[in-house]
């Protein structure tokens, strides 16, 4: 997962597609999307993780790989605004939010803290990175369990001043979704943040709050909204006032 160093956009670049890989892999291998033989194992480090592949035997498994294909695409072409992963309609929503500058894309959440790019090594990227993976591991573990019907969806989102009228990445349609219906009362959580000197990696969980009851609140950082929204929107400034964070 991780290069000796990240000095160019390229090797930043390289490096965010294979967190989200990992990511995604995770929250679907513990939510329980596909059965075992749709993963390989790797590790990030003392880190045991969980790889998405192509199984002949899983299609909703292939799809979705070919899913994240196009979001690579994407993502390298500087179109890549919001993406969403929605199980039901909706009882969890993983959501990431992509900016660019002209150093290259900018994976960035709006987050409250302002760095020197400059002062951000290989190494802070590699702990972030840890930290992250080790967050959605026990998030997933405490959430209620799924559905039986569950299905999932995958949505991207683009910046129209720069995106052509007729793109769509390999595997996605049109579709003209601004926002999208949640069930229940939603409950926002921040899970983690991963820096590079050209990137910014935050994961960000929608998910039902009874399906919050029972985790152990000490992983909850206080702050919560009173105000519960019934349609999530596709909200490019994305203030951090409606969420909390998963402190592990």
């Amino acid at each position: 997962v991780f290069p000796n160093k990240i000095s160019t956009e390229q090797q930043s670049l390289m490096l965010v597609k294979r967190l989200l890989a990992v990511a995604v892999s995770c929250i679907t291998y513990l939510r329980g999307i596909f059965p075992e033989s749709a993963y390989g194992t790797r590790y990030m480090d003392d880190v045991c993780v969980k790889i998405l592949r192509e199984d002949k035997n899983c299609p909703g498994s292939t799809q979705l790989v070919k899913w994240m294909l196009g979001c690579y695409d994407a993502l390298q072409k500087k179109y890549f605004n919001n993406y969403w992963i929605c199980l039901q309609t909706i009882t969890e929503c993983y959501h990431f939010k992509f900016k660019y500058t002209h150093n290259g894309p900018l994976l960035d959440f709006s987050s409250k803290d302002k760095r020197n790019d400059s002062t951000i090594t290989c190494a802070d990227t590699k702990k972030a990175s840890i930290l992250l993976i080790r967050k959605i591991y026990v998030l997933m573990q405490n959430l209620s369990p799924l559905p039986n019907d569950v299905c999932l969806t995958m949505k991207l989102f683009y910046y129209d001043e720069v995106t052509p009228s007729d793109y769509q990445p390999p595997g996605f349609k049109e579709g003209e979704c601004e926002g999208m219906i949640f069930e229940g009362e939603p409950m926002y959580l921040n899970v983690g943040e991963v820096p590079t000197p050209f990137h910014m990696l935050k994961v960000k969980v929608t998910t039902e709050k009874q399906r919050m009851e029972n985790v152990d609140k000490s992983i909850l950082k206080h702050g919560e909204t009173n105000v519960p929204l019934q349609v999530l929107q596709v909200d490019r400034d994305d203030p951090e006032v409606e969420n909390q964070d998963v402190n592990v």
